[in-house]
């Protein structure tokens, strides 16, 4: 059984699911379908995703700190309690302005 498997049926606290790590961003995928994939990540201040572009929409839905997201050229800051879309195949990168989580919704079509 896979550990994503161990996560279903059980109630999690959204900002305790991930640990922060010095110097580091950190992932652990919660769900992996066909349809999509929902993945936590926890960025130390500083860190951050360089430029990239995917083949799929992507929500992003902000669970403690602050970022700034740059999508095609456009930069947004989002922090605690946001959600940001970001559109297919435009891109986009993340820098965390401070210790920085976030679920990162991809839907697949």
């Amino acid at each position: 059984m896979s550990a994503r498997n161990n996560l279903i049926g059980v109630v999690l606290n959204l900002k305790d699911m991930i640990a922060y790590q010095p110097g580091s961003v950190v992932s652990r995928t919660l769900i992996d379908k066909l349809v999509g994939t929902v993945t936590a990540f926890a960025f130390d201040s500083g860190q951050g995703l360089s430029g990239h572009t995917t083949p799929f929409d992507a929500l992003v839905q902000v669970i403690d700190g602050v970022a700034d997201i740059t999508i095609a050229g456009s930069t947004y800051t989002v922090s605690e309690g946001e959600l940001l879309i970001m559109p297919a195949n435009k891109p986009h990168s993340l820098k965390a302005n401070s210790r920085f989580k976030m679920i990162l919704i991809m839907i697949r079509q």
